[in-house]
């Protein structure tokens, strides 16, 4: 992969070869921890996400064979694999899902992102009572009907995407030395975007 330009995270955009790696519920929950979280063991995963670390091993060994995860050695102080993520995201080529060949492993694939963006948000709303007032204060469950030509709604979407990558990699707070108070920590905090055409009735 190139070198990422500014603060544009790295993109691995899937071919056939590399959706057919990925397309499976447990390797793509294995990535997004690795990406979220940052490294771990086979073992950690495996209690965080309720599996056997022999299923997560394997899946890990796959994700490995087609280039989505990699050994991380600095983080290896005992005798156990530590892995982290290759890449910051994945691309989807939409031309996936009208090929024959690939049609299945596309409509796995994008089932499992709308499953995991559900979980996401179903977390979020039945914890949300243990965030700060600030933090609820800071979320956002927002939708939108705009009349837009094809072109209108890829601009607008590409236009989104380059605002959120903006926002990557901000200089810590200066209060970040503990005497700061709550409304100037930071948390991880995950952005979903859907842009969806349908039909009206004329």
């Amino acid at each position: 992969m190139p070198e990422k330009p500014g603060n544009q995270p790295s993109v691995r955009t899937l071919d056939a070869h590399a959706l057919r790696g990925l397309a499976h519920p447990l390797r793509m929950r294995l990535l997004a921890s690795l990406r979220q979280d940052g490294p771990a063991t086979a073992s950690q995963l495996a209690a965080k996400l309720g599996e056997s670390s022999g299923a997560t091993s394997y899946h890990l060994r796959q994700l490995a064979a087609h280039g989505f995860v990699e050994d991380a050695p600095e983080h290896g102080k005992g005798r156990e694999r530590w892995w982290k993520a290759s890449h910051d995201g994945t691309a989807f080529d939409e031309g996936l899902i009208h090929d024959p060949a690939t049609r299945g492993a596309a409509d796995v694939f994008l089932a499992e992102i709308a499953k995991i963006h559900t979980q996401e948000l179903n977390t979020w709303l039945a914890t949300a009572h243990e965030w700060p007032t600030e933090w609820r204060g800071a979320s956002d469950l927002s939708d939108f009907t705009l009349r837009l030509t094809a072109a209108q709604s890829l601009e607008l979407i590409e236009k989104m995407h380059d605002l959120i990558n903006s926002y990557r990699d901000l200089p810590p707070s200066d209060s970040g030395s503990g005497s700061g108070s709550d409304q100037d920590r930071t948390e991880t905090v995950r952005f979903h975007t859907h842009a969806i055409p349908r039909r009206t009735a004329e």
